[in-house]
């Protein structure tokens, strides 16, 4: 079955995949754009140390004002029950690499937009994530 089947199933089922955003920059804002209109996936949170940046994002999205949270605490959004997959869309190597090792710690599936991380540690990275019995895999394919 293909992606698209798989998040229609999930969507059908009543359980979407939910997802923390973390970097509400221009990358986070593309993906955080896509997310909200792909079946599926349920946006829960987006982090970012400007929470303003964070909820125009969501503005620009056209995401309904107040279905999703925003915080300016990673941990937080990454912790918060319920979710299974963080995008981390910083765009920074070291709060990458720190946001994907604390995702491993709460066993949650790692999306690394934050091509610098993955640059400097990915295969550190995915063998936490692996050992945590979570996938690590990059936005991007070649």
């Amino acid at each position: 079955m293909s992606l698209a089947g798989l998040l229609a199933a999930r969507e059908a089922s009543g359980r979407p995949v939910d997802v923390a955003l973390v970097g509400a920059g221009a990358f986070g804002r593309m993906v955080l754009h896509q997310a909200v209109r792909t079946r599926g996936l349920a946006v829960r949170v987006v982090a970012d140390r400007d929470v303003g940046r964070a909820r125009a994002a969501l503005e620009l999205a056209g995401a309904a004002a107040g279905a999703i949270a925003v915080t300016a605490d990673a941990g937080e959004a990454i912790a918060l029950d319920g979710v299974e997959v963080v995008v981390e869309a910083t765009g920074d190597a070291t709060a990458g690499a720190r946001h994907a090792l604390l995702a491993a710690a709460h066993r949650r599936h790692v999306v690394m937009v934050t091509v610098e991380a993955d640059a400097l540690v990915g295969p550190l990275l995915a063998r936490r994530c692996r050992d945590a019995g979570v996938v690590y895999t990059l936005a991007y394919s070649g």
